[in-house]
């Protein structure tokens, strides 16, 4: 199966690569929600429900739920067999990157899922950039449906915090460190530092909060929660200059950092405050 490629004006490219990266979010939802119940389900007939409760076994099974949704949708759509396996992997190598720290007892639960799953989005980002998939210019529609459709990076947002609100965690003082990393490797990929004075400011913020999470390493359980939670909540400002500016990094990525940065920000604070 080749790619298909339909040449369409410039400024349909950007929304289309749009498009296809939150059609691929969908179906990993999706691959997520309808296959999940039949592991367990197995799991149960088989006698194998204390392997698929191990974080390790885990991740790995939700990175297949994953990689199946995001795979089927990909091959409806037509694409590739070399775009498919890209972004299949990107399903897989945080996880495989973190399971040797937790599996030598360096990283908790919290880091290995939650690692994964943060690490995957410039993955996939980087993967969709790479590519480039077009597609024809989208139909006319009502005002309305398209304000919606242009904010779903803020409903992917709020979709991926809901269980932190229901169950608050301090998040791990390493974290702080995929919030600067984010934008400078996906502004490097984009080509963004023909200005230094804008990779300058990218190094300043890395600084920052590189200095954050080494002061929350080494402070109480207490200081470390209150400073993780204050980072990732002031971070959502940045994202929101960066979207206002649209620099740096797709703006659709700036709001769903932003919304995603306040959920975990404030979850977290809550957390230190319900102990």
């Amino acid at each position: 199966m080749t790619e298909m490629t339909v040449v369409v004006p410039r400024r349909w490219a950007g929304w289309a690569r749009t498009r296809h990266l939150a059609a691929m979010v969908v179906a990993m939802v999706a691959g997520m929600v309808l296959l999940g119940p039949l592991w367990r389900v197995g799991a149960d007939v088989l006698g194998g429900a204390a392997v698929l409760a191990r974080p390790d076994v885990g991740a790995l099974v939700m990175a297949t739920n994953m990689a199946l949704g995001m795979a089927a949708w990909m091959w409806h759509r037509g694409y590739g067999w070399a775009a498919t396996g890209e972004m299949s992997a990107a399903m897989y190598v945080p996880f495989l990157l973190l399971l040797p720290p937790w599996w030598a007892g360096w990283a908790g639960d919290d880091t290995l899922l939650l690692g994964g799953h943060l690490l995957m989005v410039p993955a996939m980002l980087l993967v969709a950039l790479r590519h480039r998939h077009t597609a024809a210019p989208p139909p006319r529609r009502h005002p309305v449906a398209a304000a919606l459709a242009r904010g779903w990076p803020a409903g992917l947002g709020l979709l991926m915090t809901v269980d932190m609100w229901f169950a608050p965690t301090v998040f791990a003082p390493w974290t702080l460190l995929v919030l600067p990393a984010g934008y400078l490797l996906i502004g490097t990929w984009r080509r963004q530092w023909g200005d230094r004075r804008a990779l300058a400011v990218q190094l300043a913020g890395a600084a920052v909060w590189g200095g954050l999470a080494v002061v929350a390493t080494v402070s109480s359980a207490d200081v470390a929660g209150v400073l993780v939670g204050v980072g990732w909540f002031v971070h959502a400002g940045w994202d929101a200059w960066y979207h206002r500016t649209g620099t740096v990094v797709p703006r659709g990525y700036a709001l769903w950092c932003a919304v995603f940065d306040v959920g975990v920000g404030l979850t977290t604070l809550l957390a230190v405050l319900s102990r």
